[in-house]
């Protein structure tokens, strides 16, 4: 069974070398000593987000806090092709939903999108309670599935600032794609993505790359839809319109969805091969 795993501050590892101790305090000491009862001698692993892995034996706890001796690092390489989902805002926690999976499944990043139906809205007093939401989900969700990136979180953006985003992604040199994932269209996801890796076949190797080589973006609309005006829009810009499946599907299920069909045709589903 793997280690349990605890985030640290930001930039914590980058110096950390085996036999160093570390502390572990505040709310996220409190849930390892308190919550999920770590002792003295157990086995640990300890996060920055930044990709590195710290492999621990805790040295001693207090109320709410532990020291642990670093017993080795691990650097986790990177694919390099990089998968973006930008989620429509949900009622009921749907788009949440989307995002803990996501981010269990292997997203790179995550964008909240304020589309025409969405039912759900930040309004400016709430926008940062709403952003904070979604970040704690993010990094509870990296904790369970023990991984070492945490996916960025882009600000929210309505569909006119996607569009400017994707015009200009099409001009940069590092091949891009956005999908919008919409059951009315006739062409499958895994066709329009295989045609645009067959126009850049070295993407398709699942090679690790500290930098982007290309980016991929699934957008997923509300309840009600993505409007045509919006489709419109977006396709305008570069967007390309795809399908997942037979079945319509939830907000809370299609990015998911798309996500581990995208990382399976991108060869990503095993360790990333060198570059």
């Amino acid at each position: 069974m793997s280690n349990q795993a605890f985030f640290t501050e930001p930039g914590t590892l980058a110096a950390a070398a085996p036999g160093d101790l570390l502390s572990l305090e505040g709310p996220e000491g409190h849930h390892a000593v308190s919550v999920k009862r770590v002792r003295a001698g157990e086995h640990i692993d300890l996060l920055d987000g930044s990709g590195r892995r710290a492999v621990c034996t805790v040295d001693s706890t207090t109320k709410a806090a532990l020291v642990a001796r670093v017993d080795g690092l691990l650097d986790e390489p990177r694919h390099g092709v990089r998968v973006t989902l930008v989620q429509a805002l949900a009622k009921g926690d749907r788009d949440l939903q989307a995002v803990e999976s996501a981010v269990e499944l292997g997203v790179d990043a995550i964008r909240p999108w304020a589309a025409e139906r969405c039912v759900v809205k930040w309004a400016p007093e709430r926008a940062a309670k709403a952003r904070a939401k979604w970040s704690s989900t993010i990094r509870a969700a990296v904790k369970q599935s023990r991984r070492t990136v945490e996916p960025e979180l882009f600000e929210l953006a309505g569909t006119a600032a996607l569009a400017q985003e994707i015009a200009a992604g099409a001009a940069r040199e590092v091949p891009s794609l956005t999908l919008i994932l919409h059951e009315a269209s006739d062409a499958p996801l895994a066709a329009v993505l295989g045609s645009w890796l067959a126009d850049h076949p070295a993407l398709a190797g699942g090679a690790a790359a500290a930098v982007p080589l290309g980016r991929v973006e699934l957008l997923v609309g509300p309840e009600g839809g993505i409007s045509d005006a919006e489709i419109g829009k977006l396709t305008a810009a570069g967007a390309r319109v795809a399908q997942v499946g037979t079945h319509v599907l939830r907000s809370s299920t299609a990015g998911p969805a798309a996500l581990v069909l995208v990382r399976h045709l991108l060869n990503q589903l095993e360790a990333p091969a060198s570059a």
